[in-house]
């Protein structure tokens, strides 16, 4: 049999079992969700080389490559125009 003071040792220990999950830190609150992303208007060249590429089938990474290439020889066509 139990003696009161090792009864009260239990119940002390035990309580501090239960209770440690009621002092735990509360998790932080979520950071609030970033505004939607602004996209910039695209320029007359960009849409130019995008219906080009459409034509053309081009998709992935050669897409890539052929609006880089586009654009790029856009501006300059319109440097050398100036």
């Amino acid at each position: 049999m139990m003696t009161l003071s090792s009864r009260v040792a239990v119940t002390a220990i035990a309580s501090l079992f239960l209770m440690g999950s009621a002092f735990a830190e509360t998790p932080a609150p979520a950071a609030a969700a970033p505004a939607a992303k602004v996209e910039k208007p695209r320029s007359a060249a960009s849409l130019e080389c995008s219906k080009e590429a459409d034509t053309q089938g081009i998709h992935g990474k050669k897409r890539h490559k052929f609006m880089s290439k586009c654009k790029h020889d856009a501006k300059a066509g319109a440097a050398t125009k100036q």
